[in-house]
């Protein structure tokens, strides 16, 4: 692990201020510099063209994380939203956010254990691991075992985190809307007031304790799931004990032969299903470090309840109308179902209805397939894209889905997106009419797909 990944959290309202004034004024340095080429070159960019250069990407996204918290977690959740529609570069920009952030400093993470513990806390076990095992938004973890022998991951928060939510979500959408990315008539009060309230509930450990208990009962006795469990004596707001689980990323699961690639993401996308229309409960943070595997069980380890939180029945019987419609091929139910749920409003549908058709028609007869359904096959995207653009072109017609929605879609997106880089085959089209109801278990489909 490199010395280089290092860097102090900083705390202070000014200092992270600062950091964003900095960054704000890179950009503008940068967008200057480009603009002032191209327009030698006799070209007329846009203003969104100069900001999505390679140098604002790298500039940005180290930024935010070395900022973490909000900042970091906002390009996290937006990174996770497909990526087939947005911008090809605001993607890219987006995604380098997933896997960079930075560890705190010893001195740092010293400070925060003895206000968590007390100055004497090393007594309290066997050995303590300096050097972190995963680091991400909010927090960073590090293996520990107590006096017992009993292993332990000891989630840590990084400081000043909690207290810089609000400000760092308004900051971000400042910078937001000082870029044009944002149309000037857009409302996102709603969506980042609830952005402050979600990642506020995500830095208080003690909740997620208690999320991560009821996810455990859910899937108590089941052979697919672990969960580890939180260890209450050395647990509070800021630092998290729980269960250390050995197991290898998910992404190990590339190089495992197909039926068992098939076979995990058969038990993820089923577990989904079933937080959306059974648990009406679910763990909206499909990032892919919240998931590791074992291969010498076959048992997937679940990771981080803090996005935890419950599914309004409306919500999921909007889902299940929307499907009902796509596996029923009935184009005017699904149109109305999308307006339903809330991805699309009925000025969008009423401008660029026959986009929207041609969209829903290249979605039907690609999805819609009965037996296995090849999530590596991609040929549909190009098409979709093309439509969408010309709807997000119509910058006076965006619209934002409500917040359950969007919490929901982004854990259905970043499933889908694991199952694209696991190259699974699955049989998509009985595992929705099953979870909704309307179909027979898809056992003999799935014995195919997994050997």
């Amino acid at each position: 692990m490199s010395g280089s990944r290092y860097r102090k959290v900083p705390t202070a309202r000014l200092s992270r201020f600062a950091a964003f004034g900095q960054l704000a004024g890179g950009v503008a340095a940068n967008v200057l510099g480009e603009g002032a080429r191209r327009l030698a070159r006799g070209e007329a960019p846009k203003l969104s063209e100069l900001l999505l250069t390679p140098g604002n990407a790298t500039r940005v996204a180290d930024q935010l994380s070395r900022l973490r918290g909000a900042a970091m977690k906002l390009g996290q959740m937006i990174s996770l939203d497909a990526g087939d529609v947005l911008p090809r570069e605001l993607t890219e920009i987006l995604a380098r956010l997933r896997d960079s952030a930075h560890y705190m400093p010893p001195a740092q993470l010293e400070k925060v254990l003895n206000a968590q513990w007390g100055a004497g806390w090393r007594t309290k076990f066997r050995g303590f691991g300096a050097q972190p095992i995963a680091a991400a938004s909010i927090g960073q973890v590090h293996k520990a075992v107590l006096p017992d022998g009993q292993v332990l991951a000891i989630k840590v928060q990084y400081p000043g985190i909690a207290s810089s939510i609000d400000a760092d979500v308004d900051n971000v959408a400042t910078l937001l809307r000082v870029s044009g990315l944002l149309p000037q008539g857009l409302d996102v009060n709603l969506l980042l007031s609830e952005a402050k309230r979600q990642l506020h509930e995500e830095s208080d450990y003690l909740r997620e304790a208690e999320m991560m208990q009821s996810y455990g009962r859910m899937l108590s006795g089941e052979d697919a799931f672990l969960v580890p469990r939180p260890y209450a004596p050395l647990s509070g707001k800021n630092v998290l004990a729980m269960d250390f689980i050995e197991a290898r990323p998910i992404e190990s699961l590339l190089s495992a032969p197909g039926e068992m690639r098939n076979k995990a993401m058969a038990a993820l996308l089923g577990l989904t299903l079933r937080e959306l229309f059974s648990f009406g409960f679910m763990q909206t943070d499909p990032n892919f470090a919240n998931f590791r595997w074992q291969p010498e069980t076959g048992k997937l380890v679940l990771l981080d309840f803090g996005a935890a939180r419950d599914v309004p029945v409306e919500t999921a019987q909007a889902y299940r109308r929307m499907l009902r419609a796509g596996l029923a091929e009935d184009r005017e139910a699904l149109r109305a179902a999308l307006v339903d749920v809330g991805f699309v409003s009925e000025q969008q549908v009423a401008r660029h209805g026959a986009a929207f058709d041609r969209m829903l028609d290249v979605l039907i007869g690609h999805l819609g397939k009965p037996g296995l359904f090849d999530f590596a096959d991609r040929s549909f995207v190009e098409q979709v894209r093309a439509e969408a653009e010309t709807v997000a072109a119509d910058r006076a017609s965006w619209h934002i889905p409500p917040v359950d929605t969007l919490f929901v879609q982004r854990k259905v997106s970043g499933t889908a997106l694991l199952a694209i880089r696991m190259k699974a085959q699955l049989p998509l089209r009985e595992m929705v009419a099953e979870a909704i109801g309307d179909g027979e278990p898809p056992q003999a489909t799935l014995r195919r797909a997994v050997g």
